[in-house]
């Protein structure tokens, strides 16, 4: 087993680990708490990357670690796991099964790999830098779009737009022909998979959308930063994915002002 390999199969236990937890807690009576930036936390969240962090320690002592709710563990390998174990706490909390486990391998600002993991659908879809991204192990692929025009939009919510952001997510909104809101990391599995055209969004964290690169471009699709720079852990928390290269650059250009 090569390196590459090793890793991949310890993201699939990191998966596996997370929803296990997740599966305990969905749609049962349990407390949630407010976070400093007022967004929520649950038991399931914390035990759920807890979980998965235990297996990275075990596995790989020497990697580091950046996850939602446990901060920042430092590695001497250069390699680092990007972990959210809840992404759509809302959606979970309501018990709207639209969140996702996310979890991504990046070398410094190169990405590895990534995994957007339902555990309710039990859907799970790994991207690796270099080969196909698979769902539940066999291949999937973006949908063409050449035109704005024609393509199904997704965001989670409006809230995310604030400041220039807003104005600009406006111009793409109304450009597009299906709008859609609320799907939270789930959107770019759908993405991936060929049933929506751009995903565009702010205020995101590199747990946000770091496992979610590998994903899409493994799929034929592209990311990238409001201005159209390749994403990386130090971006400035815009992104834009697109299932087509055509239809990435006409909603870039919107999102400019262009």
């Amino acid at each position: 087993m090569n390196a590459t390999e090793g890793w991949m199969a310890l993201a699939q236990r990191l998966a596996d680990a997370a929803g296990t937890v997740i599966r305990r807690y969905f749609r049962q009576p349990i407390a949630v708490d407010d976070k400093a930036d007022q967004s929520p936390v649950t038991i399931a969240d914390r035990e759920a990357e807890q979980a998965m962090r235990e297996l990275i320690v075990q596995a790989y002592p020497d990697h580091g670690i950046f996850g939602e709710e446990h901060g920042v563990t430092q590695g001497r390998s250069g390699l680092v796991w990007v972990l959210d174990p809840i992404d759509g706490t809302r959606a979970f909390i309501t018990g709207k099964p639209s969140f996702g486990t996310l979890i991504g391998l990046w070398e410094g600002e190169r990405p590895i790999l990534g995994i957007i993991d339902q555990a309710i659908l039990n859907e799970r879809w790994l991207g690796v830098a270099g080969r196909p991204t698979t769902l539940n192990g066999k291949p999937v692929r973006c949908r063409p779009c050449d035109a704005v025009s024609k393509a199904a939009l997704y965001a989670t919510a409006p809230e995310m737009f604030a400041g220039d952001t807003a104005p600009a997510f406006e111009r793409l909104r109304q450009a597009v022909k299906l709008p859609r809101f609320g799907a939270d990391c789930y959107a770019y599995a759908l993405l991936a998979s060929g049933f929506v055209d751009l995903v565009a969004e702010a205020s995101l964290k590199p747990y946000d959308y770091a496992a979610l690169v590998p994903v899409i471009e493994g799929a034929g699709g592209v990311t990238s930063d409001w201005q159209g720079r390749p994403l990386t852990l130090k971006s400035n928390g815009t992104v834009l994915a697109a299932g087509d290269a055509r239809a990435h650059a006409q909603a870039l250009a919107l999102l400019r002002g262009r």
